[in-house]
Order: C-alpha cells, then structure tokens, then sequence
C-alpha cells in the first residue's frame, strides 16, 4: 500500500513538472496513472487491510499521526538537518513539523464534534 501511495503522490509531482514546462500530453499521461494508484489499487488494498474504521477511530489514528510527526518526527529531522548545517533543510522540516501540529489540532476539534 505504501508503494502505491506514494507513486501516486510522486506521479502528480511529475505531472505538475510536465505541465510547467510545457508538456500537457505527459502531464495528463502521470496524472491519469496517479489516479489509478490512489483509486484503484490503493483503495482496494487499503480495503483489504482494514486500513478505514469508524469517524472516531480514523480521528483517533490521525491525531496520534499528526501529533507523532510534530513532536518527534520532525523536529528530530530539522534538529539532524541543523546538526549537518543543512539550515535549509531545517527550516523545511521545522515548518512541516508546524503544519502537522496544526492538523492535529483541527483533527481534535473534529473529533469534538463527533
């Protein structure tokens, strides 16, 4: 699933690339693809596996997702980036690591409101 996943995610990258510099016909080929990836494929093997539950339990898992990535995953990623003196990198995990946090928060709130 997680190959999936991310060459759906990969392929509208390449997309967005080829429609920017001028190729629409290779654009619309990976954006296309992508979506077979995600619909398709990871659908049905995320089906398989029991990947989606209840409102609640997907909050739940999401929270704890989202509050993993901004409290451990990230700033651990900028601290290594900053150790390297790859300042450039740090700033891009340390913002990530903001972004995640933010959607934890909102996931709460939604959970809130279930």
């Amino acid at each position: 699933m997680h190959g999936e996943a991310f060459a759906q995610a990969k392929y509208n990258l390449y997309a967005d690339h080829a429609a920017a510099t001028g190729h629409p016909a290779i654009a619309k080929l990976f954006r296309g693809t992508a979506k077979v990836e995600l619909l398709e494929h990871f659908a049905a093997e995320a089906v398989l596996a029991g990947l989606v539950g209840t409102n609640t339990a997907n909050l739940n898992a999401a929270i704890t997702g989202e509050t993993y990535e901004a409290t451990t995953m990230y700033p651990e990623f900028a601290a290594e980036a900053a150790a390297a003196g790859d300042s450039a990198a740090a700033r891009v995990f340390a913002k990530a690591g903001r972004q995640e946090a933010a959607h934890a928060k909102a996931f709460t709130a939604a959970l809130h409101r279930v």
